[in-house]
């Protein structure tokens, strides 16, 4: 199936799916879970019905008796597959006659996987019974047409993260929407910047996985392990339900990984300190409320620079409480990335403080400043910060300052993302900074057109209002801030064809207008009388 063809199904299913939506009395939030629910199962009498033949050549013969013994759960697992019980196949639900209860036929199917499959046990929906039977199996009949049922390879997993793509544009089970889920190209960015291809991957805010499963994507594509030879991954996540997305999201993948559901302030449940090669995150930002006094939060070892206290001895914001972490999780030539609130990279009093010390430990790499709209329910602007404690030694005294904010692909009005040569070319420009091999942009750019703007020679350069590489010096000089911007400097683009002084004098006569009706309304509530 081609990318063209997997993109065209994604839309169908999920146009589908949403105008039964649409037509039920059901939110999105509602929907959401039990809807995905059943892209597990699909996909799982899929990957069932792959892995059968494979699992059937494989048993071994009884010299005793000639036969193949029958196969069990170990066999199918082996094959990256669930063994499935008759009454939890997708196909039994779909066939099921109108006498029978859909609703409790696919509530039975959940358990029945959850008690053959101990880690599954407590996270599949079994809500369907608030499902008009209608409703149901017309949805059931959606994942059952034959362009779904002969569906191979990662399709499902591409289709159940367009599914929870399309459900954070809807802010679906979110306080401010989509808190489940990063966007793709935010996590592209972090995936093709610290190139996590080995060893401990952890996301200690992982909603619903979305991390490791680029990560699985980036070693499929660059190298020649299984994700599960290559990498063991690691999740925090503090919601029950984004924990139950994440773990059907890494069964979806194949990927296997431990999930708990804990708050990473008070806790550090995967004692992962100082052990990772790789960290990767999308926090929640700004978080208030956190308790300074908490015994395990004044002893934590992940807070090497103390937390960021005020003056009255509270903490007011967790931005630099998860920067600690992200630090601390890192082996001597670990890597992190995560995005981050863009007031960080100026905040004052302790957390400049926190800020300096991280600068001065040389593991600072690169800040890239994007612009608004990349996530899907909130305007924001952003910093995503990348951390390497295996930088060279000639750049543990320099940081690579990306200022994105006009690089963007303009999606919709109120969306925007990353372009591929986009994408590409901001990779290019880390990579040339991390070789230290200034040419390293060359290849890239030779079908690149945003490349070959930017860097006409075909070299890496510093580039005015888009790249520059600070020295601590001039990091010092900038009060120790690390937005892109302060260094980077502002490109002036003048459109030669631009009517300047026609629209001034436009203005001007808009503006004379306006004040004359000012001064008329004015005199007319001078002259009333009380």
């Amino acid at each position: 199936m081609t990318q063209q063809n997997i993109k065209q199904l994604e839309t169908e299913l999920w146009d589908a799916a949403d105008d039964l939506r649409a037509n039920s009395k059901l939110t999105a939030a509602e929907y959401k879970d039990p809807l995905l629910g059943l892209v597990l199962l699909r996909f799982a009498q899929n990957r069932y019905e792959d892995a059968k033949i494979e699992v059937q050549n494989n048993l071994p013969i009884n010299p005793r008796t000639g036969e193949k013994r029958e196969a069990n759960k170990e066999d199918y697992t082996a094959a990256g597959a669930i063994m499935l019980p008759e009454k939890a196949k997708y196909d039994y639900l779909a066939y099921l006659p109108e006498s029978e209860d859909i609703a409790q036929a696919i509530n039975n199917a959940m358990k029945l996987i959850e008690a053959e499959y101990p880690d599954l046990e407590g996270i599949l929906p079994k809500s369907y019974q608030e499902f008009d039977d209608k409703l149901l199996r017309d949805l059931v009949r959606v994942f059952n047409k034959d362009a779904v049922k002969n569906a191979k390879g990662d399709v499902f997993g591409r289709i159940y993260e367009f599914f929870l793509m399309k459900f954070s544009m809807q802010g679906a089970g979110a306080q401010e929407g989509g808190e489940f889920f990063t966007p793709p190209s935010l996590v592209n960015l972090i995936v093709n910047f610290i190139q996590p291809n080995h060893g401990i991957v952890h996301d200690p805010a992982c909603g619903s996985g979305g991390m490791f499963v680029q990560t699985a994507h980036f070693i499929k594509d660059h190298n020649n392990k299984s994700v599960n030879e290559a990498i063991t991954v690691y999740g925090t996540e503090l919601k029950s339900n984004n924990t139950r997305l994440a773990k059907m999201n890494l069964a979806i993948h194949g990927i296997e990984g431990k999930i708990i559901e804990s708050n990473s302030f008070y806790s550090n449940p995967h004692n992962l300190t100082g052990k990772c090669d790789f960290v990767m995150a999308n926090p929640p930002f700004n978080v208030d409320k956190i308790d300074a006094k908490n015994k395990f939060l004044a002893d934590d070892e992940r807070l090497p620079f103390g937390p960021p206290l005020t003056g009255k001895g509270t903490i007011s914001n967790g931005n630099y409480l998860w920067m600690q972490y992200f630090h601390s999780y890192l082996n001597e030539t670990g890597r992190a990335g995560f995005v981050m609130a863009s007031s960080a990279t100026d905040a004052g009093n302790a957390e400049k403080r926190i800020r300096q010390q991280l600068i001065e430990t040389g593991d600072v790499e690169c800040i890239v400043a994007i612009s608004n709209n990349f996530f899907y329910t909130r305007s924001l602007p952003c910093h995503v910060w990348f951390f390497n404690k295996g930088k060279k030694a000639e750049n543990k005294d320099k940081v690579l300052m990306i200022d994105a904010r006009n690089t963007f692909r303009k999606v919709s009005t109120t969306i925007n993302d990353f372009s591929d040569d986009q994408l590409e070319g901001l990779t290019a420009i880390m990579n040339a900074f991390r070789t230290n091999n200034l040419e390293a942009v060359s290849s890239s750019a030779v079908e690149n057109a945003w490349l070959a703007e930017h860097f006409p020679k075909g070299k890496y350069q510093d580039v005015e209002g888009l790249c520059k590489i600070a020295t601590l010096d001039e990091i010092k000089e900038q009060d120790y801030s690390l937005t892109p911007g302060r260094y980077v400097g502002v490109k002036i683009d003048i459109d030669m064809d631009f009517d300047y002084k026609g629209r001034m004098r436009d203005i001007h006569t808009e503006l004379a207008k306006l004040n004359t009706e000012a001064n008329t309304l004015m005199q007319q509530i001078q002259s009333v009388k009380l």
